[in-house]
């Protein structure tokens, strides 16, 4: 696959079908849409385009909207785009000065003369330009003029699937990590660097590898303990991940994010640690003394390797 972030300086001549869209966690609806990308782009023998932005619009038009969270950091979007099969990925850059663009000028100027489509291909209900004011009509309009043709992805299509990001997103702040994978087409992952920690985990017999996530807008699940699958330089392992403030020991009320991976006594500070979401498998919890504590660490450990058995056998 092709990255292009400066399109002002690339040749696109000959180059084929676009779509278009911010592709926040490249979910079930979203491969949908590139599936037919892809088809499409067999069918006429044409190169497959994906044209997205950075930051996301919504970081951009709404600064007071300090919540927003999202499903994939750039370089997420970057791979999963890529293992869907697109031949080209143009990132445009998102600011308030293209957010004022009106929606002609941005069909005429950047999908006719600068990338050249043959094809476009959109959701009935996709918005662009100033204001919100282009949509499907917008792109039928001039497709004569510019010399292309819309492929429209139907209703009934996208209602069928009933797949949003913003779905997903709810779904992740209540824990529900099952749901949000079940959308995304796989397991919900964040990565992060191992810092070092209190280091108690290891006095009390569930040493944790302390997450710094870098990404600030990267969406963390809800606090409690998950099952995770954990890659360390492509070794993949199993264990526990308790997302919280740890009430029973810590009293400074930040969030952390430790993971005991099962079986391991390897030095892994610095590294960079893939965790994918299995199953969520209690609230966090405020327990009464550190023996407490061990004890239903100890129960967690065992419902954790209990699921796996059972996840191995389906």
């Amino acid at each position: 696959m092709e990255l292009i972030k400066d399109i002002e300086n690339w040749d696109f001549t000959g180059s084929g079908i676009v779509t278009i869209g911010t592709f926040d966690g490249v979910h079930l609806g979203h491969k949908h849409l590139l599936q037919h990308l892809n088809q499409l782009k067999t069918d006429i023998n044409q190169k497959s385009i994906v044209f997205t932005f950075d930051p996301h619009p919504r970081k951009v038009l709404f600064p007071e909207q300090l919540d927003l969270q999202l499903l994939t950091t750039l370089e997420e979007r970057i791979d999963l785009i890529k293992q869907a099969g697109v031949d080209i990925l143009v990132i445009y850059p998102f600011n308030v000065e293209f957010s004022q663009i009106e929606p002609v000028v941005f069909i005429k100027n950047l999908l006719c003369d600068r990338l050249k489509i043959k094809k476009l291909v959109i959701g009935y209900d996709h918005k662009f330009g100033k204001d919100r004011k282009g949509d499907i009509n917008t792109f039928k309009l001039l497709a004569a003029s510019c010399d292309y043709t819309v492929d429209e992805i139907p209703v009934q299509e996208i209602n069928e699937l009933n797949i949003s990001s913003t779905r997903i997103r709810k779904a992740l702040f209540t824990g529900d990590v099952k749901t949000a994978s079940m959308n995304l087409g796989y397991n919900y992952q964040i990565s992060g660097r191992v810092i070092s920690g209190k280091k108690l985990g290891r006095t009390i017999g569930f040493p944790t590898a302390n997450l710094e996530v870098n990404d600030k807008d990267k969406l963390i699940p809800a606090s409690g303990v998950y099952l995770i699958k954990v890659d360390i330089d492509n070794i993949v392992y199993h264990g526990m991940m308790n997302i919280g403030t740890n009430p029973t020991t810590d009293s400074d009320n930040k969030l952390k994010l430790e993971v005991n991976i099962f079986n391991f006594d390897k030095e892994i500070y610095g590294s960079t640690l893939k965790v994918e979401f299995l199953e969520r498998i209690r609230d966090e919890q405020k327990f009464n003394s550190v023996k407490e504590l061990v004890e239903n660490l100890e129960t967690d450990e065992n419902k954790c390797k209990e699921l796996l058995k059972k996840i191995n056998l389906s």
